[in-house]
């Protein structure tokens, strides 16, 4: 309960940039007064969305809800390749405040464990995983698969991050059958994330002051799903 209590702390600013290319972001990122600094080398970032066969994750989440949740596997560097140590991630809201939950999840393969009965193969592996998390899975199927190339930058204190995604990709799922299916490409689109915990907001107002981007709540599960159109599964 005390880890996620420290979680619940984190806040996240999105911004949503079309205007500006990854290195012009860059540079503005750099030449802000907070001293960004690159603080972990480039990676792509992999992610299995989870939502429930009606969809509803991405309807709360479309709709701003209050109390909503977002699910994923997550693993690092080349998608298709078999990912050995990917973490299972609940991302919760409650009001302003929401925190991630991790886990352990057993390796999968692009390809047949993305089916819902070969994602189901896959948790029934996952012995390690709390029943809070495995009844959580019980009620959801593979909904879209993304990835994006991500770059991170800290202060010199380490209150405030920032991450810029950008070459963003997207590919349906069937849910009766394997592998990815249908791709979609997010060309001209950036996305930067400033992090810091709650006993920062007020800074951060400053920070995030500092550039001159457009401020968004959309995220890239909700703009994933809306390449391909939200069909109820």
């Amino acid at each position: 309960m005390d880890q996620v209590e420290r979680l619940a702390t984190r806040y996240e600013r999105k911004f949503f940039v079309t205007e500006l290319d990854r290195h012009q972001v860059r540079s503005i990122v750099g030449r802000h007064p907070a001293l960004f600094r690159t603080s972990y080398p480039p990676r792509w970032v992999n992610n299995l969305y989870l939502d429930t066969p009606w969809m509803g994750h991405y309807q709360d989440n479309l709709d701003g809800a209050p109390e909503r949740m977002k699910a994923r596997v997550r693993w690092y560097h080349d998608l298709e390749a078999r990912a050995e140590r990917p973490v299972l991630e609940f991302k919760i809201k409650r009001g302003s405040v929401g925190w991630k939950e991790s886990f352990p999840f057993p390796a999968l393969q692009v390809g047949p464990d993305l089916s819902a009965l070969g994602f189901r193969t896959v948790v029934e592996r996952a012995d390690d995983l709390p029943p809070t998390a495995r009844c959580r899975l019980a009620a959801l199927r593979p909904a879209l698969v993304n990835c994006y190339r991500r770059e991170y930058y800290a202060t010199p204190d380490g209150r405030f991050r920032v991450t810029i995604d950008d070459d963003l990709t997207y590919y349906a799922l069937r849910p009766m059958a394997a592998g990815l299916h249908a791709r979609a490409v997010d060309h001209g689109v950036v996305i930067v994330e400033l992090k810091y915990d709650r006993a920062h907001e007020r800074q951060a107002e400053r920070v995030a002051s500092r550039f001159p981007f457009r401020l968004t709540r959309s995220s890239k599960y909700v703009r994933g799903i809306e390449w391909f159109g939200a069909q109820v599964r």
